[in-house]
């Protein structure tokens, strides 16, 4: 039976579940602070065992950025993800003023699920490429 938690997000739980989809990996320590600046978060169980989370970081206010949403590959295309996205979204609407900016980096080939939720591809002719730098790595950035 699946089960949503609000803002339950562990490190350990974080790391586990960004280790099943081969995310980067980051350190217990760093994981621990990042957790601390977090907005909001949602973790859905099966019924003892995480099997996705979600969180939110931002000003609370103006801009909200969706971060790690990410689901156990063996629970994924049962609306898992849905789920998560719908508990990120209501959280922003009841917290965003009007024309607040709610950004997000999709993973490749998952944009259709974030348009579901009124995301768009950009570039557009109003909007400009969306961007990432990150420090410190040793690999190519394309």
């Amino acid at each position: 039976m699946l089960r949503k938690e609000l803002d339950a997000l562990t490190p350990e739980l974080y790391i586990e579940l960004r280790r099943k989809v081969e995310f980067e990996d980051y350190s217990i320590e760093d994981v621990t602070q990042a957790l601390e600046k977090t907005l909001f978060s949602v973790v859905i169980y099966d019924d003892d065992v995480p099997v996705g989370i979600g969180r939110i970081v931002g000003d609370d206010r103006i801009v909200f950025f969706i971060k790690d949403v990410v689901v156990d590959p063996s629970y994924q295309n049962k609306s898992i993800g849905t789920a998560i996205m719908k508990a990120l979204m209501e959280y922003i609407e009841g917290k965003a003023c009007n024309n607040a900016y709610v950004g997000l980096m999709s993973t490749p080939n998952k944009e259709g699920f974030y348009k579901k939720f009124g995301f768009i591809e950009r570039p557009t002719e109003k909007y400009g490429h969306g961007m990432v730098k990150f420090v410190n790595r040793n690999i190519d950035n394309s």
